[in-house]
């Protein structure tokens, strides 16, 4: 039962003291600082509702990982220098930490406290910054993942009778999602990406559609490098809509990973936040118009902290929220995490929530074209092996 109309309404934020635990160390690029200056702005744009995630039990990682890989990440998190293994690595981009297990396990335990609240109707939206651990596979760490709450959180949907639309917005192919129901025909998986030819993990392919598995709906759009926002969103517009009229989810979750802006550090895209916007406005559309608005949210990757990081994340509230995007972020806000930024040689956070046109790149001709054709490719590839498995 809701409390009151206006709390019902207002999207669950999953953060507390747990969140900041999820740390490899000072020098890597994916830091818990991004939760100071970004939970300040969600809150700064009105984000009242709030619940610290609970530690995932290992009963419930199992639905997912592997009851050995589960072990020896709780052998790490006690002897972190026990050398390298399924994945993990020092000098890697999963460096083995103290304490990483109930770190991880927190982060999985948020997607997955989420997923239940919008299972039990308490929330339609909710939103969970510091998940998106898309990469993390059944038996292997990966790209800064250990455990896969996106996949978890998707499992406990299917459990529970739903058919999941899943979508991924991170420059990076979202790969552990998709291999963990590649061949579950009541789990839809879109990512677009930039293409794997340049960039990590180097999957995610257009004819992974055409891959001779029965009853499977796995759709990759792979975006070349100087990709901007008119082409993706192109792509974005050109094929959610249709898949979610072929396809009918009962629920969407969907993973924003910021590291698409052209201001990020460690991809080649170029978008901008007025992109990611109208991106999570879309997927606000899809929820309400299919899946009677069950939408859980995932924050994903992002490396500039202090200048797109917090913006993506007030961007992907308000669009749950049906909150107006405001013009500017807040004075205060911005005072406040100025000197954190200069301190850590980052760009200070911005005057506008939307970036001005100046930042939006033009993209060459081939580029585009390229795009668009692997857009379509994708559409008409996925909306044929959807036609081609039954309902159930």
């Amino acid at each position: 039962m809701h409390d009151s109309h206006a709390s019902a309404e207002q999207p669950l934020v999953v953060y507390g003291p747990p969140s900041l635990q999820y740390d490899f160390g000072a020098q890597h690029p994916l830091t818990p600082r991004r939760f100071g200056a970004g939970i300040d702005l969600l809150r700064a744009v009105g984000a009242v509702r709030f619940a610290s995630p609970p530690e995932a039990t290992v009963d419930q990682l199992r639905r997912v990982h592997d009851p050995s890989y589960i072990s020896t990440v709780q052998l790490l998190s006690e002897y972190p220098d026990a050398g390298s293994m399924v994945g993990f690595s020092s000098m890697g981009d999963d460096p083995p930490f103290y304490g990483m297990h109930a770190a991880a396990a927190a982060v999985a335990g948020g997607s997955l406290a989420a997923m239940e609240q919008i299972l039990a109707g308490q929330v339609l939206h909710a939103f969970h910054p510091g998940g998106g651990l898309h990469h993390a596979m059944p038996g292997r760490a990966s790209g800064f993942c250990i455990y896969n709450d996106v996949a978890l959180a998707v499992a406990r949907a299917r459990d529970a009778g739903h058919r999941v639309l899943y979508v991924d917005l991170d420059v990076h192919h979202g790969d552990g999602v998709e291999a963990v129901f590649w061949d579950d025909p009541q789990v839809l998986t879109v990512s677009l990406h930039e293409t794997g030819r340049a960039l990590f993990p180097g999957t995610g392919f257009v004819d992974d559609c055409r891959e001779p598995v029965v009853h499977r709906a796995v759709v990759n759009v792979p975006l070349e490098p100087g990709t901007s926002d008119a082409s993706w969103l192109a792509a974005l517009e050109m094929l959610v809509p249709a898949l979610a009229r072929e396809f009918r989810p009962t629920l969407l979750v969907s993973q924003h990973g910021s590291d698409t802006h052209v201001l990020d550090p460690l991809a080649d895209l170029r978008l901008t936040t007025s992109a990611m916007s109208r991106a999570a406005l879309l997927l606000d559309g899809v929820a309400h118009e299919y899946a009677e608005g069950r939408w859980l949210a995932t924050g994903g990757g992002g490396y500039d902290v202090y200048r797109v990081v917090p913006r993506v994340w007030a961007l992907v509230w308000l669009a749950q929220a049906h909150v107006e995007i405001p013009l500017e972020t807040p004075a205060q806000w911005r005072a406040r995490w100025a000197a954190d930024a200069r301190r850590f040689d980052q760009g200070p956070p911005p005057r506008e929530m939307l970036d001005p046109a100046a930042l939006r790149s033009s993209e060459p001709g081939h580029v585009v074209e390229r795009n668009l054709e692997t857009a379509e490719t994708a559409l008409q590839c996925s909306l044929q092996a959807l036609r081609e498995t039954p309902a159930g």
